[in-house]
């Protein structure tokens, strides 16, 4: 007890003759208040979040309520900047402390602005990414990160502006350094360039599928600033500079409209004129019949007598299928084949296989 006396009066005597503005008694008050806010900030901006998903639900779109959710880090520093106003209320504006506080005001009041606009963002782009026809993901993420940057520096400026310290003077300092970097960053710049060219030329998109010739082939997952992320059909992951798409040829088989089937059919050389002409007639019939299978002047079908080969005579088939989803498509040329060795077995037919007759002659 006497301990806390002495730590008391060692208390009072460290603040007796400083001009705060408000007593000992009210500061304890001002630092419980703040202590209370701190472990109930959370819930506060909890509150507050479920306040503005009511004023802006929409029952079409309920699985977008999780944006609203990148508000409440920064309003957690709400009550905060309410607790440092109060002191700035209460402490004497023209001593050292009352401006310290009052540039802790600014600072916080300024940083909660901009986190703000900084997490809005993902909610303000989410409007234009639905909009497909004018804006494609790709490009809706380049504008979020884009404006994230530009929101983090001006944000950065308007606090040390603050603190009075200007910015022009520093970039002018900087000039310098900023030209050495420039010149050392050439790729980066090449990489920005061809990845901005790759998004407004829509070669290909996230999610397609693409072969970079001679580099990788698989389904693009990101579109960055430097590189775009490739997931290769092993699950294996690849970055490729996007300077490079600038320069090599680009197959996107996501933009493709049919996958095509085309088989070479070998049956063997005891096959009739008429087996061959049936077998032929009642695979066409039967794929023009199947809704699987587009058939038009565009994209037509072929089921033809190829040529004589070693061992087989081969039937050419090429035709469409009605989709471009792979899965469908292995299911659709099976059903096709099933079709065909039923057509073959029905006509009294087989199919070929490699193989070589060897003669002898009698001396």
């Amino acid at each position: 007890m006497e301990i806390f006396i002495n730590f008391n009066n060692y208390f009072l005597d460290m603040f007796d003759g400083l001009d705060l503005g408000f007593t000992l008694t009210e500061f304890a008050l001002i630092i419980l208040t703040f202590t209370l806010i701190i472990f109930f900030r959370s819930f506060f901006a909890n509150i507050i979040v479920t306040k503005i998903k009511k004023i802006f639900h929409d029952r079409r779109h309920k699985e977008n309520d999780y944006l609203f959710d990148n508000l409440i880090h920064p309003l957690k520093t709400l009550p905060v900047i309410f607790v440092f106003m109060i002191f700035g209320f209460l402490i004497n504006v023209d001593s050292q402390i009352g401006t310290l506080i009052n540039k802790i005001n600014q600072t916080l009041m300024t940083f909660f602005i901009f986190w703000v606009l900084h997490q809005s963002l993902t909610i303000i782009f989410q409007v234009f990414i639905r909009i497909e026809n004018y804006i494609s993901s790709a490009m809706a993420q380049w504008l979020i990160k884009s404006t994230k940057y530009l929101i983090i520096f001006l944000g950065a400026v308007a606090i040390l502006d603050a603190w009075g310290i200007k910015i022009g003077p520093v970039i002018a300092g900087l000039g310098l350094f900023g030209v050495a970097i420039a010149l050392g960053a050439q790729d980066l710049f090449k990489n920005l360039i061809s990845g901005m060219m790759i998004i407004l030329e829509k070669r290909f998109e996230l999610n397609d599928v693409i072969e970079v010739q001679g580099h990788a082939v698989g389904t693009v997952e990101h579109i960055g600033f430097r590189s775009t992320l490739i997931r290769q059909f092993d699950s294996t992951p690849i970055s490729i500079p996007n300077y490079i798409f600038s320069d090599a040829s680009i197959i996107n088989f996501s933009d493709r409209k049919y996958r095509r089937i085309q088989w070479i059919i070998g049956l063997t050389y005891e096959t009739s004129i008429k087996q061959l002409k049936n077998i032929c007639k009642e695979i066409e019939v039967s794929i023009r019949s199947n809704k699987n299978f587009f058939v038009n002047d565009n994209y037509k079908l072929f089921v033809r007598i190829e040529k004589f080969n070693d061992s087989s005579i081969d039937i050419f088939i090429n035709v469409f299928t009605n989709t471009n989803d792979w899965e469908e498509y292995l299911a659709i040329k099976e059903e096709l084949a099933y079709t065909i060795k039923e057509v073959v077995e029905n006509n009294e037919s087989s199919f070929a296989y490699p193989s070589r007759s060897i003669y002898l002659e009698k001396k």
